[in-house]
């Protein structure tokens, strides 16, 4: 029950606040439609149009996914209200969890508008590749976004507001490591042992493979699970234990009025 209070609590606030539009329509239009002009500006073939626009795809399906996680707990900080949030008989999991389910409604609506504008602009077909495969690609999607949104909160109740800005910066080291535009084969050795820890990485790797593309991994969609689990566990304990050290060092009075 606490876990769709906070669901409902995230879909009001959002619904009522303008400004949040642009992450649902303005920034994702804008994104794939760049994209997909610089492709045509290019001259590039279909395969490789339908593999940067599915990164592109991908990333803006992320992204807004994990902000709603963030702003599980950046709501209360920029109203002053934190200490009030943890009041209450919750745990963590119901604060992460209720915001993680709003963040799939506009994820999954995110992804299909970017669909349809990439089938009508570009000829790319998102849901080309099946049910099972697209379920199994968005799944990573949100789990992923799980994972940043849970550790920017876990930051700002490490260091407060200060670390306000890791909501946006986080997912643009996703988008430089996870192989959004480019296989990661591309990237210097040492760098492409980092994307290859990143759950992302393997999922739009299996994705790509109904598109024409020979996979970089063995068992992409297996090793993805198993990282975003992972990372899942890690991230949740990290998280319990920064509140934890807000509470005892007084940084949730100081975000709080």
């Amino acid at each position: 029950m606490a876990v769709w209070a906070f669901a409902l609590r995230n879909l009001q606030m959002a619904s009522r606040n303008v400004f949040l539009l642009f992450e649902l329509l303005f920034w994702p239009v804008v994104n794939v439609m760049s994209i997909g002009l610089l492709t045509r500006f290019l001259g590039l073939s279909g395969p490789e149009i339908s593999f940067v626009l599915t990164g592109t795809i991908a990333f803006n399906t992320l992204q807004v996914c994990q902000l709603d996680v963030a702003y599980a707990l950046l709501y209360d900080a920029w109203s002053k209200s934190m200490k009030h949030q943890f009041v209450a008989p919750i745990g963590v999991r119901h604060l992460t969890v209720g915001a993680w389910i709003v963040g799939m409604v506009r994820g999954v609506f995110v992804f299909l508008l970017q669909a349809l504008l990439a089938r009508w602009a570009f000829g790319f077909d998102p849901l080309g590749a099946g049910p099972l495969p697209l379920a199994a690609f968005l799944a990573g999607c949100f789990l992923t976004a799980w994972v940043i949104g849970v550790l920017v909160c876990a930051l700002v109740m490490l260091v407060g507001l200060r670390a306000e800005t890791a909501a946006w910066a986080s997912i643009n080291l996703v988008l430089l490591l996870a192989g959004i535009y480019y296989p990661i084969s591309v990237l210097p050795g040492p760098v492409a042992g980092v994307a290859a820890a990143i759950p992302l990485t393997y999922f739009l790797d299996a994705y790509r493979a109904h598109y024409g593309f020979v996979p970089e991994f063995r068992a992409p969609l297996a090793v993805g699970f198993l990282l975003a689990a992972g990372y899942i566990l890690v991230s949740h304990w990290a998280l319990v234990a920064a509140v934890r050290r807000a509470r005892r060092s007084g940084l949730l009075l100081k975000l709080s009025e």
